[in-house]
């Protein structure tokens, strides 16, 4: 339970005081970026919001490194284990039908948002063939017992349009306030048919040496760690949803949307509501941590030695990363530039270094970049190409994408090197 993990921190803010859901919980999470925060009475509830704004907070919990967060990652994606259905779940022994959005804890982040929203939810499905998908979507509170709910045209997307062409609903079950295994499973990309469940499975495998435990509500598949559990379906009528702000601290614009119809809500004994700040630290580790190792396989494939990925914070581990490599060939480092776009086609601006850069300390990037970097012969620039939907300076989705290759010359490694003791 959240409740158990929390205290493990032991940089861990606690607010007493009433704190508000329309703005008020916004305000003390843009206070401690990155410091775990739970707040004790948000309209009687509590609600927890930056747990995992850290890589060292998620490597500690899983039992690892940040260097090898790539790794375990990776591993997950591409040998996804099975779980274990269980009977008994927590979130079980409170149940009811008598429940208002509008008066849980769901925060209001920012002046313009469209309303309250759910941001740390994720979406569980099961397809015809016994398919189970689960997503973030966020979700804006319209009233009591309906939500828009965000949907780019990925899994759950197609799940949701197989039926609404056929004028059906979508039976969902809406997951809040999971451990991290889960949440970084449910925000990998994979192809359709590969469980995110089951890649969670393998996280928890290799993080605590068990599989995961899931109970079945309604005959799909529910993590028993889950604070917060709601019955609903996805209907073909579409509402308007947004404005809201999304990764990168800008307002997202309003779309037609599938209206979510909730119908009963389960949770824990003394439930913590997990409020993800939009733009925020945890935002960005959970949406980028799982493009890593996607970046990672991409320049694998063109340079042997890859040593380390990272999405950095300053592009809110979206639109900028640093890629080290060790060089065999002169023309390697752009190769890696090119690749790392190819693994991540969001990705708008990448510096590649030698294995001797560390790559979460920036001030080596600029160093690397300052004594290695020649802008009329290193210098790679890929103009009108896809990027990202969420970069407000794109056109219609289109950028220029530019790589900075500051890596050593090959033939003078050693007038490169640094002084050391």
């Amino acid at each position: 339970m959240l409740r158990d993990i929390l205290q493990t921190f032991d940089d861990l803010v606690v607010i007493r005081e009433p704190v508000s859901k329309e703005l008020g919980i916004t305000r003390c999470l843009l206070k401690y970026k990155d410091r775990p925060v739970l707040f004790e009475d948000v309209d009687g509830w509590k609600v927890a919001g930056n747990i995992w704004s850290t890589r060292e907070r998620i490597a500690s919990f899983l039992n690892t490194e940040k260097e090898k967060l790539i790794r375990i990652l990776a591993e997950a994606m591409e040998g996804p284990s099975p779980y274990r259905t269980v009977e008994v779940a927590p979130f079980l022994k409170n149940s009811t039908r008598d429940f208002s959005l509008t008066e849980l804890p769901i925060p209001k982040y920012y002046p313009k948002d469209g309303g309250q929203y759910f941001t740390s939810a994720m979406v569980i499905a099961k397809d015809e063939n016994g398919f189970v998908n689960m997503s973030f979507h966020r979700m804006m509170v319209r009233d009591e017992k309906t939500v828009a709910i965000r949907l780019v045209p990925r899994h759950l997307h197609a799940m949701w349009k197989d039926k609404a062409e056929r004028g059906e609903e979508l039976d969902v079950r809406i997951v809040v306030g999971n451990p991290i295994h889960l949440l970084l499973a449910g925000a990998t990309s994979v192809a359709y048919g590969v469980s995110e469940l089951e890649i969670a499975s393998k996280l928890s495998e290799m993080a605590f040496g068990k599989p995961l435990e899931v109970g079945e509500v309604g005959g799909i598949p529910v993590p028993v760690e889950s604070e917060f559990v709601f019955e609903a379906r996805i209907t073909p009528e579409l509402v308007d949803e947004g404005p809201f702000v999304d990764i990168t601290g800008t307002y997202d614009y309003v779309r037609k949307q599938p209206l979510v119809v909730f119908e009963r809500m389960y949770h824990v004994d003394e439930p913590i509501f997990h409020a993800l700040l939009p733009g925020g630290y945890e935002h960005f580790m959970l949406m980028g941590l799982p493009k890593e190792p996607q970046i990672y396989a991409s320049v694998k494939r063109v340079v042997p030695k890859v040593h380390g990925v990272r999405l950095t914070e300053g592009g809110a581990m979206w639109l900028h990363a640093v890629v080290s490599i060790t060089k065999q060939h002169d023309g390697d480092g752009k190769n890696a530039i090119l690749a790392a776009f190819a693994g991540h086609p969001s990705l708008k601006h990448v510096v590649v270094v030698d294995e001797d850069i560390n790559i979460y300390d920036d001030r080596e990037v600029e160093w690397a970049i300052a004594t290695r970097f020649q802008a009329d012969r290193d210098l790679v620039i890929v103009p009108n190409a896809r990027g990202s939907s969420l970069d407000p300076s794109a056109e219609k989705s289109l950028t220029t994408k530019w790589g900075i290759d500051a890596t050593k010359p090959l033939e003078r490694k050693e007038e490169f090197e640094r002084a050391r003791v």
